[in-house]
């Protein structure tokens, strides 16, 4: 295969959707702290068999099971650092895998979740930790699992979620150091004039300007987000950026930290606008399921 730097200079590429959803729709349980990166240790054939149901809907990029894994996460629920790193690594197959389960060829995105998703408290939605934690800790809190995600030979590395300019920063820092193709994106809302922000209320385009430059930055935009935000979010990655773009919202339902349950209508929107707006790797984040992986790579086509 060519490298996915080559295959965004040609044309969009799609994303898989909500991996999460897709194991709960199966029956597994993603309740617990560690959510989906439970069943890399106690189930991994259910995560393979998900990638491979997103790659048979036409994925060409398979995100690990690592959203969640980290090892003081690990560490949390009793699973020693060694044991922590081997499962990281894991994932990084059971993506392969799945590709290779569904007869199809893809990249893998090694997925790297904020400090928020560590905290597993919904503030990936808020950003407020970054107050109590600076970017030295962030940058020591996202090293390890950068680090053995490249070693574990991931093709990109997928920073996502992020609320904050903060740990922006620090993923930035961190990315230079390594020098693994990544993608930054950011979970955004609008304000009341329409303009993207990020979820701690910083101007978006302010945090996508600190993207330019760093060699290692393959794409940005935003994930796990309202699908009514992507259009705007991505006319302003693609004017700041200068780099190609990535979107991959929500269904559009809402989730409740507290319920621990998700609120609202379904429906990822119009993909062609965000195609149009200037987006170059398109897919869902939580709750798409293949079949919306489906229509999006239909819309792609």
């Amino acid at each position: 295969m060519t490298s996915l730097a080559d295959a965004l200079a040609a044309g969009p590429v799609v994303l898989d959707g909500g991996l999460s959803t897709e194991l709960e729709s199966r029956g597994h349980d993603v309740s617990s702290a560690l959510w989906s990166a439970r069943l890399l240790r106690d189930d991994p054939g259910a995560i393979v068999a998900a990638h491979a149901a997103f790659a048979a809907a036409g994925a060409q990029v398979a995100t690990t099971a690592s959203y969640q894994a980290t090892v003081p996460g690990f560490a949390a629920a009793g699973i020693d650092a060694v044991e922590a790193r081997a499962l990281i690594t894991r994932s990084v197959q059971l993506a392969r895998d799945g590709f290779d389960a569904a007869g199809q060829a893809g990249w893998v995105a090694g997925s790297v979740g904020p400090y928020g998703a560590y905290l597993a408290d919904g503030s990936e939605y808020r950003g407020d930790y970054v107050d109590d934690v600076p970017v030295a800790a962030l940058r020591q809190f996202h090293r390890p699992r950068l680090a053995v995600l490249a070693e574990a030979g991931a093709d990109v590395l997928a920073c996502e979620t992020l609320p904050a300019a903060a740990e922006v920063e620090a993923l930035l820092a961190e990315l230079a150091d390594l020098g693994v193709p990544a993608w930054l994106s950011l979970t955004a809302v609008l304000d009341d004039d329409g303009v993207p922000r990020t979820r701690r209320g910083e101007l978006l385009a302010d945090v996508l300007e600190m993207t330019r430059g760093v060699d290692a930055v393959l794409a940005v935009g935003v994930n796990c987000t309202d699908p009514a935000v992507v259009p705007a979010a991505v006319a302003v990655a693609a004017a700041t950026s200068g780099t190609p773009v990535v979107a991959y919202p929500n269904s559009g339902e809402v989730w409740d930290a507290v319920a621990r349950g998700w609120t609202g209508v379904p429906g990822v929107g119009d993909v062609s606008g965000w195609l149009a707006a200037g987006a170059r790797l398109v897919g869902g984040c939580c709750r798409v399921r293949p079949d919306d992986v489906r229509a999006i790579a239909d819309a792609v086509r």
